[in-house]
């Protein structure tokens, strides 16, 4: 296929927000998504700012500070936006010629990821320059194919996108029904008849397997703290025992259903349930490994009351409170938290329980689905450079 040069096809755009028409302000991640500037902008002159419009692009030419990635991206979501002076902002010329959405697939391949950092050059901060955009060859077939290609892309993407749709609409279910039996009408000063306040501690046990000189592996999937956000986990390291470098924090054995907590600031959310086959899985000692020990808790109870905003708030501020480098938690503060418990099982509580059970589950599946959909992604991007 043949190479054509991309600044034969595209061109700067430097339109300021001079009469402050435009108020919605964008920044742009390194996973080349939109998102909403958190920047403050009080007493800051917004018609400075740069305009974008649909289906123009956006990149950051300093690479220096965002590892392996560059940050560019294709307003589709709004009709236009305002964004960083710094930004450089550039346009597809013709339509007929080129497709944004074709180009941006380009752009989401890690071989132009590599390509921008490689030709980056700076000394107190690498740039990736607009000659060196515009020098970029990549194959333009006919439009009919681009459309074809984008078609492709899009429908996988729409599927992975209806998936997580599903996964918000699941863990919602799961929260209502924790916060209808757990939560909603509950007062901790005067329970309900059956109810007692106890501790966490009470109802699992916490880091009761850990890796010995008896154990074998041969190969193990390895997951880090920082892997695992909110139950979504990135796929597991798969490292071979005696010729890949093993993490020292490599150290504790899970079981399906086992709970991953980090003890390493609360607030950030990296917990999650382990399901699906855990017979080579270890994970980081960073992570609290928590069970259930008891049948009236199920191991999906135990993690919305574990996952509750009250508890991690509670969690968050002993972190805040250790003399550790980053603000941590200890398995003793987990075990020690205050938490309303129900005297005995009823048909009810074994009821909740299967019905989250079936939740996580479906979850896991939903999840598992997005990662081979994701692999076909990738496979689709690999194949433009053929």
């Amino acid at each position: 296929m043949e190479y054509k040069r991309l600044g034969d096809y595209i061109r700067e755009v430097n339109v300021r927000n001079r009469e402050l028409k435009v108020s919605n302000l964008l920044g742009l991640s390194v996973s080349k998504e939109f998102m909403p500037s958190i920047a403050n902008t009080i007493g800051t002159d917004m018609s400075a700012y740069k305009v974008i419009q649909n289906n123009q692009f956006v990149y950051i030419a300093d690479t220096s500070r965002r590892g392996d990635k560059i940050a560019i991206g294709l307003l589709d979501k709004y009709d236009n936006a305002i964004v960083s002076q710094a930004y450089t902002v550039f346009e597809v010329i013709d339509h007929e010629q080129l497709l944004p959405e074709y180009l941006m697939m380009w752009f989401r391949r890690p071989e132009f990821d590599r390509y921008a950092r490689f030709h980056s050059h700076g000394s107190a901060r690498e740039i990736f320059d607009w000659d060196e955009l515009c020098d970029v060859m990549l194959p333009i077939p006919s439009i009919t194919r681009q459309r074809e290609i984008v078609e492709e892309y899009e429908t996988v993407s729409r599927r992975i996108h209806l998936n997580n749709q599903m996964i918000q609409h699941l863990e919602a279910t799961a929260q209502a029904l924790y916060r209808k039996t757990f939560v909603d009408n509950i007062d901790k000063e005067n329970l309900p008849e059956g109810w007692r306040m106890g501790t966490l501690g009470e109802v699992c046990v916490i880091n009761t397997d850990n890796i010995s000189s008896k154990d074998n592996y041969k190969e193990i999937d390895y997951l880090d703290s920082s892997s695992v956000t909110e139950n979504k986990f990135d796929v597991y390291q798969h490292l071979i025992v005696g010729k890949d470098e093993i993490p020292s924090r490599a150290k504790r054995k899970v079981r399906t259903n086992d709970i991953v907590y980090s003890t390493v600031r609360p607030n950030l959310k990296h917990y999650g349930i382990i399901k699906g086959d855990v017979s080579n899985v270890v994970v980081s000692t960073a992570f609290a490994v928590i069970r259930s020990n008891t049948h009236k808790i199920s191991n999906e109870l135990l993690y919305l009351i574990l996952t509750d905003e009250a508890v991690t708030d509670i969690l968050q501020g002993i972190a805040e409170m250790s003399k550790a480098t980053y603000p941590s938690i200890t398995p003793e503060n987990i075990m020690e938290l205050k938490v309303t418990l129900p005297q005995q099982m009823d048909n009810g509580f074994s009821q909740l329980n299967w019905s989250l059970k079936q939740i996580f589950d479906n979850i896991a599946v939903i999840h598992k689905e997005n990662e081979k959909l994701m692999e076909l992604q990738s496979l689709l991007l690999a194949k433009m450079g053929q």
